[in-house]
């Protein structure tokens, strides 16, 4: 059995995103549609006590805040049930909140060798001390098993891969795409079997990544876009999704429509978005194929 909570569903900025004037962000301030949403970013367990967070979002603060089940022990000073954090790259989206877990409590951070050379280069990461978080390098195509604090496993295998994608935008001037920049994970929990593929980011459909996800019992998949020029199209940027490193909802949701899969998500979906309109023609169209935006806050056990 793998527990997911949902800790946040939108793309970088949030919704509203704070310079955003954007008919979803307006409607969120005023209350007039209920979109609000922290940063990407799932917690997973089998215990349903300890817990792995996949990628650490700026928002991380407030995402432990609204939700119990990472808040410490009753009747212990200090405690967090935050085992480790496994991070799928080293965007700003994914890193930022690691400093919000700097107080002294032990867990371990897993990552590809080139994202953890991100962080070993910017010393202002080194407030996570090494006595306290180790940090535990990933291969691509080589299975790792979390671990509990004390040592044990955690009943979880996790298989990283590679994802279509980019370097960090604030790489981007003097950097290259390179090999683990961006990473897809397959969880599978030993016991029962049961198998999730997380993929916060992806820019194309491969063939490799059809193999993947073929027959597994959740897929929570890059949201960002419904249209790759849908931020060009509203005039909020001059990028298009292809640009950013995502491939678009409505290239996603056909690519996929033949291949066995037991729950469909999306997350990761920026402002811009039409779907995140639950009276729009995009949001019907997403659910009517199977899919489906989970709320923020929400346990999945699959």
């Amino acid at each position: 059995m793998i527990k997911i909570l949902i800790l946040g569903t939108a793309a970088g900025g949030g919704v509203p995103q704070w310079n955003c004037g954007c008919d979803n962000c307006r409607d969120a301030r005023s209350g007039a549609l209920d979109v609000r949403g922290n940063q990407a970013s799932v917690a997973i367990s089998c215990d349903g006590e300890n817990w792995f967070l996949f990628n650490a979002s700026p928002d991380l603060r407030q995402q432990i805040a609204n939700t119990p089940a990472l808040w410490p022990k009753q009747g212990l000073k200090r405690h967090s049930p935050i085992a480790g954090v496994i991070l799928t790259n080293g965007e700003i989206d994914a890193i930022a909140g690691l400093l919000t877990l700097r107080e002294g409590s032990p867990f371990t951070l897993y990552a590809h060798e080139r994202v953890l050379s991100i962080l070993k280069s910017n010393s202002i990461f080194n407030a996570l001390k090494p006595q306290h978080v180790v940090r535990q390098p990933v291969a691509l195509g080589e299975r790792f098993f979390p671990a509990l604090p004390d040592g044990s496993r955690s009943g979880l295998e996790i298989l990283p891969f590679a994802a279509p994608g980019k370097t960090a935008l604030f790489l981007e001037d003097n950097d290259q795409n390179t090999e683990g920049d961006t990473l897809g994970l397959l969880v599978v929990d030993r016991s029962s079997g049961a198998r999730v593929v997380f993929l916060a980011a992806c820019a194309a459909m491969t063939d490799e990544l059809l193999n993947l996800i073929d027959g597994v019992d959740a897929v929570f998949f890059d949201g960002t876009l419904w249209r790759d020029d849908e931020m060009v199209a509203n005039g909020l940027s001059s990028k298009t999704g292809q640009r950013m490193g995502h491939i678009a909802m409505s290239d996603v949701i056909p690519a996929l429509a033949e291949t066995p899969i037991g729950n469909k998500f999306f997350l990761h979906i920026n402002n811009s978005n039409p779907a995140l309109r639950p009276d729009s023609d995009e949001r019907k169209m997403l659910e009517a194929a199977g899919w489906s935006i989970p709320a923020e806050g929400m346990e999945i056990t699959i």
